[in-house]
């Protein structure tokens, strides 16, 4: 087979670029080694920043999003027996977010490639990429069936997430990778529930963090931190059900209970590859960048990384012009940065960490009060929260 652009991985990133290359006239091929089914019903959150639900409407895939997303003004920091809510709409000149998860999104950019006879290319396997260095890159699987293919391309898109094989087959003496790995994890629940509070609450408690988000009027999603390493097995029910009424606990308020029909423990991390190219391998979202969850950042950083590099290969195609496809890691790296700062801020000023002295812990509460005690330092907040500008 032969395409223009080689796309790995059916993620946000992959389906995005592949879906703002169609309008740019330029034609790509989707590789992704799970099925339709697994990628639009793993279920994952996603809290859209105001540009990016801006873009979405305007290229055609955000009418399901708007009809169905809820969009959010603020959020409320919960410490110290105290709730704040952080005004977005007031502090950002009208901006917000909108909560509408993840696999929807998938959903959404599926159904529109396919419609505008898209080719993705589910179920692949044994993913490799060789010739990078040339201006013929290739990409070797097979196919669903498990018929050995392979994809000639003008350039390559990784967008397989952290554990693809975009990243891996980068040599390692070219790229510099930064990395933390955090001390705790985020046990995550889906329960059959009422919404609880019209806003998410990020709460800081002696006992861990707690993160009180939404998915619809009826599914709530809801986050404690935890050990890493514990066993799911360790957390019944009626312990998760326990941990989250004392760390969101308030006077004259109840956390809504119900049916919990998923749960899971996954680690955290902060992690940057640079640069983001070799050769004719561009990668982006999680291929190249990790944020921990804390920030909302994650799915956010992909699209402005896809939608740098589509404006980039539209200049090739259009004009010859190469330099925004040179300068495309130094073009993306300072926005991914500054978002990694913002999580990584967020991620340590609200949990706790049983290596913190006194002193640290204070500093953390400290941190908390500034924030909301400080117009100046709530609009920071807030100005990065709701996405900063692309342009």
């Amino acid at each position: 087979m032969r395409t223009q652009i080689g796309i790995i991985g059916a993620g946000p990133a992959g389906l995005f670029l592949s879906h703002f290359l169609h309008r740019l006239g330029i034609e790509s091929v989707v590789l992704e080694n799970r099925s339709r089914e697994d990628i639009e019903q793993t279920i994952r959150a996603g809290v859209l920043e105001q540009w990016l639900v801006d873009l979405m409407k305007k290229t055609g895939v955000g009418e399901r999003m708007a009809r169905e997303g809820a969009f959010d003004t603020g959020i409320t920091l919960q410490f110290s027996g105290r709730r704040h809510h952080i005004d977005f709409v007031e502090l950002t000149g009208g901006k917000g977010v909108t909560v509408y998860a993840q696999h929807e999104v998938i959903k959404d950019l599926v159904a529109a490639r396919l419609k505008d006879g898209g080719d993705i290319r589910f179920s692949v396997s044994d993913t490799a990429l060789h010739d990078l260095d040339t201006d013929k890159p290739r990409i070797a699987f097979r196919d669903g069936s498990g018929k050995p293919d392979e994809l000639v391309c003008d350039f390559i898109a990784g967008c397989d997430g952290f554990h693809g094989p975009s990243r891996q087959a980068i040599p390692h003496n070219a790229i510099q990778e930064h990395q933390i790995i955090y001390p705790w994890g985020w046990l995550g629940i889906l329960a059959e529930a009422p919404r609880s509070f019209h806003e998410l609450i990020y709460s800081r408690h002696d006992r861990g963090f707690a993160l009180l988000s939404t998915r619809s009027p009826t599914v709530q999603r809801i986050y404690v931190q935890c050990d890493p390493h514990d066993a799911i097995e360790a957390w019944p029910d009626h312990r998760i059900w326990q941990e989250m009424q004392a760390r969101f606990a308030f006077p004259g308020w109840t956390l809504s209970e119900g049916p919990i029909f998923q749960k899971g423990i996954v680690g955290m991390r902060s992690y940057v590859c640079d640069p983001m190219q070799y050769g004719r391998l561009f990668i982006a979202g999680d291929a190249a960048h990790i944020v921990p969850p804390t920030g909302a950042k994650g799915l956010n950083l992909a699209v402005a990384d896809v939608l740098v590099l589509s404006r980039a290969l539209d200049a090739w195609y259009k004009k010859k012009d190469r330099s925004g496809l040179d300068c495309y890691s130094a073009n993306v790296l300072p926005r991914i940065w500054k978002c990694e700062r913002f999580s990584w801020f967020m991620t340590t000023m609200l949990h706790q960490n049983p290596a913190d002295s006194s002193f640290e812990r204070h500093m953390r509460l400290a941190e908390l009060d500034t924030v909301v005690g400080s117009c100046a330092a709530a609009t920071a907040l807030a100005e990065i929260y709701v996405g900063l500008p692309l342009d």
